[in-house]
């Protein structure tokens, strides 16, 4: 038969299948939903659907198998009484072209009481006849009825942005692509964290697909992604299981369940520490030409020696380590092997890791490695390219060492790193030669505040403006540091680092406007003596934030930007309300002006 005839076939006796993926919530462990997918008869060359839905659209039936397939996956889902969301994929031409208005389709998602809103429908971007404006009229009108949708495969292409920010999605599919090697690859990492920042601003919950290694489920959990789903997590299946149960390892088990989303309000920038390129060691290496008996003579001539990287054209692709010389001790297994290529005895699947990776991400991914690898160590690379190698007792002593100085340093009420670790800091990224924006945070009236509502409000107070800092700034390449008292400062990186200060502002104010209302307080403030005994009247502590934006070379000691950020948080102070004064000179000049920053009211 056909491959036209056989399309046919399936469609007049609905002869499709649907099997359902799991969803997993990467913060709670448990299944939200299910992804819908059909399949065709099992016997049939067209049972994948790679193979059906583009055989349908060469044959203009597209619309009808996605009818089709709507119908038999929301019956199935209803019939088993299967808990959670319902993800239901939608192309943008089967959308455009009326599958929703099929009335069998109405019929099925009218007659399910709240059924609608466990839809969530996954627009796909296709070639379809129209334009912008008009799918951007649809996917309105898909809300307009109670829908949920989400955009696949963002990140892949211009289309999917270009909807994401005209449109607002209620989820955001992250593709194969981006999860791959998300673990190993620091570009992914960052183009994923983006995504996420991206996601969070515009309201939308972001799903990780493609997850098939313990050590991309960890990596997006650790990272604070919403939502994963792949075959680690559960295959597709007629009868899913609806609880998650991790297929791995009693090792990368305990490494998810014990994996912290590191944007919780708990992470600083100061956690980061150091990044692996501190670790860095050289060491002989060889090439798959090399004979094992080669290898060997190098392990024996170097016996501190623990490892000895494959690298082929720059680019590494095994680890030798000891266990060589022992085998090598068989006499058989010499005289086997001393002229064959050492890959034989390689590790195919080291740990390659890029040398900017943060040296707390990477003792994570040692200890997904296990007890059996922990001699090896870890490859370094850059830019893919053969660079060294480094040693798992090197990486503990650093994250040691780094553990006791954030307890040290730390302010013992927000366990923010405190004036050392800020300096230290700012010195780094002064000597880097980065470009970051030095931020002094400082609360307005504290002192009445404090003196008559009493220290442990105080306390409340500023750990409540600790918590807001920490929780808009990025954990991976922003500092927030704790001077004292309710001073604070704050080193970003972040390109929307002057959004990142007026939401910090608008937060502030919303929190405080709720803690008064809840307390029955006056919310235009409270009456108090001054030092003279005076009764004044104050208004409820507010937040100032004055910005040095810091150039290469235009600072060359890091109590220069200390001094000038002293000045412009002055200046900001001066302005009502919580505000925002942004210093924008070159550094010739000697104090803030008014003409030379960016003033902004947080509650603007």
């Amino acid at each position: 038969m056909s491959r036209r005839k056989s399309l046919h076939e399936i469609l007049d006796k609905r002869r499709l299948y649907p099997v359902f993926q799991p969803i997993l919530d990467l913060q709670q462990g448990q299944v939200v939903g299910f992804e819908g997918l059909i399949r065709g008869p099992q016997e049939s060359e067209l049972h994948l659907p790679e193979v059906l839905f583009p055989l349908a659209g060469q044959l203009d039936l597209r619309l009808r198998l996605e009818v089709l397939s709507l119908q038999a996956q929301v019956e199935t889902f209803v019939a088993r009484g299967m808990p959670g969301k319902l993800f239901l994929n939608l192309s943008l031409y089967a959308l455009m072209t009326g599958a929703l208005a099929d009335q069998a389709v109405k019929k099925l998602l009218g007659k399910q009481g709240g059924l609608r809103e466990r839809v969530v429908l996954e627009i796909s971007e296709n070639p379809v006849q129209a334009d912008h404006v008009s799918i951007v009229e649809n996917l309105a009108a898909l809300r307009d009825k109670g829908f949920r949708y989400a955009l696949n495969d963002v990140g892949e292409s211009a289309g999917c942005l270009r909807l994401w920010l005209d449109t607002r999605p209620d989820y955001i599919k992250l593709g194969r692509p981006l999860v791959s090697q998300i673990d190993a690859d620091v570009t992914r990492h960052q183009f994923v964290r983006s995504i996420k920042q991206m996601a969070e601003k515009s309201n939308a919950r972001l799903i990780a697909v493609g997850i098939e290694l313990p050590q991309q489920l960890v990596t997006l959990k650790s990272m604070g992604v919403c939502y994963g789903q792949g075959n680690l997590i559960g295959v597709p299946a007629a009868e899913p299981a609806n609880d998650f149960k991790l297929d791995m390892r009693p090792e990368w088990s305990q490494m998810f369940y014990a994996a912290n989303a590191s944007a919780g309000r708990g992470k600083t920038g100061h956690q980061r520490g150091q990044r692996a390129h501190v670790l860095l060691t050289e060491a002989p290496t060889v090439t798959p030409q090399t004979s094992s008996e080669a290898a060997l003579q190098i392990l024996l001539a170097n016996p501190e020696l623990n490892v000895l990287p494959v690298i082929d054209q720059s680019r590494p692709v095994g680890l030798l380590n000891r266990t060589m010389v022992d085998k090598f001790s068989h006499g058989y297994i010499r005289d086997l092997h001393s002229r064959k290529s050492c890959t034989v005895f390689m590790d195919d699947q080291p740990l390659v890791v890029d040398i900017n990776m943060p040296v707390v991400a990477l003792s994570q991914l040692v200890l997904l490695q296990g007890r059996k690898r922990f001699g090896d160590g870890f490859i370094l690379v850059s830019d893919g390219k053969y660079v060294g190698v480094g040693s798992n007792f090197s990486l503990m002593q650093e994250i040691t060492r780094q553990q006791i100085q954030e307890a040290r340093y730390a302010n013992p009420l927000t366990l923010l790193p405190g004036n050392v670790p800020i300096s230290e800091q700012m010195q780094a990224l002064l000597d880097s030669g980065q470009r970051f924006q030095a931020a002094y945070v400082d609360l307005d009236n504290f002192k009445p505040f404090n003196d008559v509502f009493g220290y442990r409000r105080g306390d409340d107070l500023i750990k409540l403006t600790a918590n807001i800092l920490v929780e808009f700034t990025q954990p991976e390449i922003d500092f927030v540091g704790h001077v004292g008292g309710d001073d604070f400062f704050i080193l970003l990186q972040s390109d929307d680092w002057a959004l990142i200060c007026r939401n910090i502002l608008a937060s502030y104010d919303r929190a405080v406007s709720d803690y008064v209302r809840e307390q029955g307080l006056d919310p235009l403030g409270y009456v108090a003596e001054d030092r003279r005994g005076n009764r004044m009247e104050y208004s409820w502590p507010t937040l100032s934030i004055g910005v040095v934006p810091v150039h290469p070379g235009q600072f060359h000691e890091i109590h220069e930007i200390s001094a000038v950020a002293a000045e412009v948080k002055k200046a900001a102070k001066q302005i009502s309300g919580s505000s925002l004064y942004i210093d924008q000179r070159s550094g010739e000049g000697r104090g803030p002006t008014r003409d030379a920053g960016e003033l902004a009211s947080g509650a603007a």
